[in-house]
């Protein structure tokens, strides 16, 4: 069953940027599954999927992330950590095996999916773009992290996407120099303490008006 229009809204007004998480609470097996899934399951252009998210639950790992993170102190305590990584790069064998991926999935004929590999190529490989694929799949990975705090928001899990991050340190520390991806956003996941005093914070929000026009 789908949510009713108004438990929506009132999970979207109840969601915020946590500040601090109960360390002691950890997000059950099966609604982390869920996460996982709903991540699996976001958008992106062509369908190429240009990321990988990174679970990091090893300890000693958050802790060396934390000083890579002004040292806020929600890469330690939540109860999952997110690291959204974006191709750097990407070339003609990418695209065939997603297209062969797609053939094999859809049952069909990779030969029936020509016209849409060509005009993947056209565009991501020879076209303009291809000049700027690490920005095109920057902005793929965070279509990713709002889907990813929405679906948490959902089953009332508190989230903090985080920018306040060094990216190149993150590299280093999570091996991803050796790989063709890149870091480029973080999201703490859990629930929020008790004490964190910008979960009673009125919501601030542009006039609805200001930022929204319709043009019929």
């Amino acid at each position: 069953m789908p949510l009713s229009t108004s438990e929506l809204l009132h999970q979207l007004q109840w969601r915020y940027a946590v500040k601090k998480f109960d360390s002691t609470r950890k997000i059950s097996a099966t609604n982390w599954q869920v996460l996982e899934d709903a991540l699996v399951l976001t958008p992106s252009s062509y369908g190429l999927q240009p990321w990988q998210f990174l679970m990091v639950q090893n300890l000693g790992l958050r802790q060396k992330l934390k000083s890579a993170s002004w040292n806020q102190a929600q890469v330690e305590d939540c109860s999952h950590f997110v690291v959204f990584a974006a191709l750097q790069s990407l070339d003609e064998a990418y695209i065939d095996r997603f297209a062969d991926y797609t053939a094999s999935v859809r049952h069909v004929p990779v030969e029936k999916i020509q016209g849409y590999i060509q005009m993947m190529k056209g565009d991501l490989i020879k076209g303009p773009r291809s000049r700027e694929i690490h920005e095109w799949a920057t902005r793929q990975a965070y279509i990713a992290l709002g889907n990813l705090m929405t679906s948490a928001a959902v089953l009332g899990i508190d989230t903090c996407p985080m920018e306040g991050i060094e990216p190149v340190k993150y590299d280093e520390i999570l091996q991803l120099n050796t790989t063709p991806y890149r870091t480029v956003v973080a999201c703490a996941v859990g629930y929020r303490h008790a004490d964190d005093a910008y979960a009673k914070a009125a919501k601030v929000r542009f006039p609805k008006d200001q930022i929204l026009r319709t043009l019929s």
